[in-house]
């Protein structure tokens, strides 16, 4: 994981601009979904090879089959040169209480604990991975649901970039999420084509308060093009010098992932 430094700027928005005006998707907004984001650290090529096997032909397929779809499985492009690996799966769920059903309906599930027995019963002195960690999300009120990305490059060469920003204080928190509701981050994200795939406020997780989003790129060069313009668009530098937007972030996490040949996407 790679630590960036804090993005200058914050703002306020011009009170002509609607928040009818700035949309995720076109006509009537859907109810605003939550993202279990799970993460799977590794250190071994046996551990990876259990995992995959597990996510791959036990859990996804369960999970599709209580009609939970799009579930994204990302490898960290960094697994290659640390010892702490990581697999990040998330699962977008209509409601909090999917939480729970899931568990239930996964403990009934015959086929999934057949497929799943090497992963769930593994040795306490031969595991599957060496922690496991889940952050829970809930999606912005104007980016109400995942949407998958357009890319047409091969799956190793694509980048998903998954951004945390950290605040200070809540309220500085409430600010940046209002910067890209309100103040439009998240239309300036679309028309330059970043093909963002979630934008959401952390409800649970080990770094709060704080925020995630992730875009997707064909590959680093395109990824490295797009920030550049993006840091030239004269909607951001207008943005970025509002004072009411100033100091709303006080830490920034990059994580460059690529998805499994299995994901969802």
């Amino acid at each position: 994981m790679r630590k960036n430094t804090v993005l200058t700027g914050c703002g306020i928005l011009l009170s002509a601009i609607l928040l009818s005006d700035i949309s995720w998707n076109d006509g009537q907004k859907p109810a605003r979904e939550f993202y279990q984001l799970t993460l799977y650290h590794f250190t071994s090529a046996t551990q990876e090879k259990i995992l995959d096997n597990y996510l791959q032909n036990a859990l996804l397929p369960a999970l599709h089959r209580i009609k939970i779809n799009n579930v994204g499985v990302l490898k960290a492009w960094a697994n290659d040169t640390t010892a702490d690996k990581t697999i990040y799966v998330i699962t977008p769920l209509p409601a909090l209480d999917m939480l729970t059903k899931i568990t239930d309906k996964l403990k009934r599930d015959d086929s999934f604990n057949a497929l799943a027995a090497e992963y769930l019963n593994a040795a306490y002195n031969s595991p599957p991975f060496s922690r496991k960690e889940m952050i829970l999300l809930q999606a912005f009120p104007l980016a109400p649901q995942l949407q998958l990305p357009s890319l047409n490059s091969p799956r190793k060469e694509r980048v998903y970039e998954l951004r945390s920003y950290e605040s200070a204080t809540d309220n500085k928190f409430e600010n940046k999420v209002q910067m890209f509701n309100q103040g439009d981050e998240i239309g300036l994200f679309k028309r330059l084509d970043f093909n963002a795939i979630f934008y959401a406020s952390v409800m649970a997780g080990s770094k709060m308060p704080n925020l995630m989003y992730m875009t997707s790129f064909e590959n680093k060069k395109d990824r490295d093009e797009h920030w550049k313009t993006f840091g030239s668009d004269p909607y951001w530098k207008k943005l970025s010098a509002m004072p009411d937007y100033q100091n709303n972030v006080s830490h920034i996490d990059i994580t460059f992932l690529y998805p499994a040949d299995y994901s969802d996407f």
